[in-house]
């Protein structure tokens, strides 16, 4: 396993003793480029590829957002993928079978009140997506898209700037999924039988029912 991500300690514990941390910032084409180099380098294919970068940046709605929030989503969650997935393809299609996973959200096929810059990049990670299942039929490479819900990581407090109580509000009053979940969801995708294609996932908390409508014990 090859992990790469801007903070290189945290990448190594997710891959483990017997994986691989890189420097990776999936926004700079040049780091792009010295990632998959080195995987060329060592193992000369990639049997999957999962784009997990991304996240929201802010919560305020058009008339009054912040171009920085809205560059910096596009940035990581729009060109990232497709930055990786294009200097990835050589090496997919030296697999027997190769598979992309891309990490979207509910918020691809959803919309809500001050969430037109994040919702806006998922719509296009979901277009992605499906434009690559076309261009890329006919070859051995599967593509999934994995579309959770609420997931309790870092994600609210990176939109909410750091503010620890905004981003525990957010999952107050319910349990929400864990990375861990996802994880079980992508490995799911990825084992299954070489002619099956998981096309698109969508887990949710069972508290949850669309990005606005959720239940919560008081």
């Amino acid at each position: 396993m090859v992990g790469g991500a801007r903070r290189v300690g945290r990448i190594r514990k997710a891959v483990g003793e017997s994986g691989l941390a890189l420097e990776l910032d999936v926004t700079d084409r040049d780091s792009v480029e010295r990632f998959v180099a080195e995987i060329s380098k060592r193992f000369r294919r990639i049997d999957v590829l999962v784009n997990n970068a991304g996240g929201a940046f802010g919560l305020a709605p058009v008339a009054e957002a912040v171009d920085a929030d809205w560059i910096g989503m596009w940035k990581v969650n729009v060109l990232g993928v497709m930055f990786v997935t294009r200097a990835c393809i050589p090496l997919l299609r030296k697999a027997p079978h190769g598979h992309i996973v891309n990490i979207s959200s509910i918020a691809g096929f959803e919309t809500y009140k001050g969430g037109a810059g994040y919702t806006s990049v998922k719509h296009a990670v979901r277009a992605i997506t499906r434009t690559l299942r076309l261009e890329l039929n006919g070859e051995p490479i599967r593509i999934t898209e994995i579309a959770p819900g609420l997931v309790e990581t870092e994600f609210s407090i990176v939109r909410f700037k750091g503010d620890k109580k905004a981003s525990s509000a957010v999952y107050s009053g319910l349990k929400p999924l864990t990375g861990a979940d996802i994880a079980d969801c992508i490995a799911f995708a990825v084992t299954r039988p070489a002619h099956v294609d998981i096309d698109e996932m969508v887990i949710r908390p069972v508290a949850q029912a669309t990005a606005t409508v959720v239940a919560r014990k008081t």
